[in-house]
């Protein structure tokens, strides 16, 4: 098998394009290191957070990343998307890489983001060149933010709700908001009512609404059935989208090829998703979508062992 390197040098931080719910084929740009993040939360499929922070870094030489991309950029994806193994704020480069994406290519840029660091002004203009802008909310009070996302001690629910509303007065692009929900938690009418007022205040141009659909950081993420979603989704906001699934990935070509042999490698034995990236040469974003994908039609299925989450093929 073939295992990556650590070496800033050789590592890959371009993946992709990878098919994508909101952003049709995505090639995926990846700035910090694997879960580090502001936040820790419970629905995560990568699982939980290693480096809990607020500290902004350049984690990686620019140029190395503009230098991969470059070589990517035959595959003309729809989106190239900067977002990653962890939180793509915290990359202190993260405005001077978008001005010289746009040197390169005329594709879009989109930035899915936790929305945790935009009560910065400085992280907030970072983001002013992307084309579109992706952030979440996943509860509309303190205390289910502190339960859903796990923050770090110095990003508070009204700094978080605050630096969304900013960007939102701010930004002249195009601006998402995810919304992601979690029965028995969010689903309580009083917390709907809450998450509506919150998203009115912040006024984006679309809402998207998700719940959890591969396994999660904790066993206590519990889904939300699609019937009930619908009907949230009508008391939320005006214009709001179901993105919970999404349909059509195996009919790529390389992207099938890859769940093929991912599964190959987990009917040999289970594996966690970092053995899947490192057995098979693949960056972790690209082994967390097909090990989606293969979940999702009962091909594999995880066990958890040591706060780990392993996969294994269903025979």
């Amino acid at each position: 098998m073939t295992v990556r390197t650590t070496d800033k040098n050789k590592r890959e931080y371009i993946y992709g394009p990878v098919p994508s719910r909101r952003l049709g084929r995505s090639l995926g740009v990846d700035f910090v290191p694997f879960k580090t993040c502001t936040y820790d939360c419970i629905y995560c499929q990568l699982g939980r957070t290693a480096n809990k922070t607020t500290r902004r870094s350049e984690w990686i030489p620019l140029e190395i990343v503009i230098k991969q991309l470059k070589s990517k950029l035959y595959t003309k994806p729809d989106y190239i998307t900067i977002s990653g193994s962890g939180e793509p704020t915290l990359y202190s480069k993260v405005g001077e890489a978008i001005r010289k994406i746009k040197e390169i290519t005329d594709i879009p840029i989109a930035v899915l983001t936790n929305g945790s660091l935009l009560w910065l002004p400085e992280v907030r203009n970072s983001l002013m060149a992307a084309d579109l802008v992706l952030p979440s909310l996943d509860a509309g009070s303190d205390q289910l933010f502190r339960y859903i996302n796990r923050p770090h001690r110095d990003i508070s629910f009204n700094r978080m709700l605050e630096g969304l509303v900013e960007f939102r007065d701010e930004y002249a692009g195009r601006y998402w908001l995810e919304v992601f929900l979690l029965s028995g938690v969010t689903t309580v009418e009083a917390q709907i009512n809450m998450l509506a007022h919150c998203i009115k205040l912040i006024c984006p141009d679309k809402v998207q609404i998700n719940t959890v659909t591969r396994p999660a950081a904790e066993d206590f993420a519990i889904p939300v059935p699609a019937n009930q979603l619908k009907v949230i989704a009508r008391q939320l906001y005006g214009n709001v989208e179901i993105i919970a699934d999404y349909q059509g990935v195996t009919e790529q070509q390389n992207f099938s090829t890859r769940c093929e042999d991912i599964l190959t490698l987990l009917k040999r034995r289970p594996c966690c998703i970092e053995d899947i990236a490192a057995g098979l040469g693949l960056h972790r974003n690209e082994a967390v979508k097909c090990v989606e994908e293969l979940s999702s039609v009962g091909r594999i299925e995880a066990k958890p062992h040591n706060q780990q989450l392993y996969y294994q093929a269903v025979i």
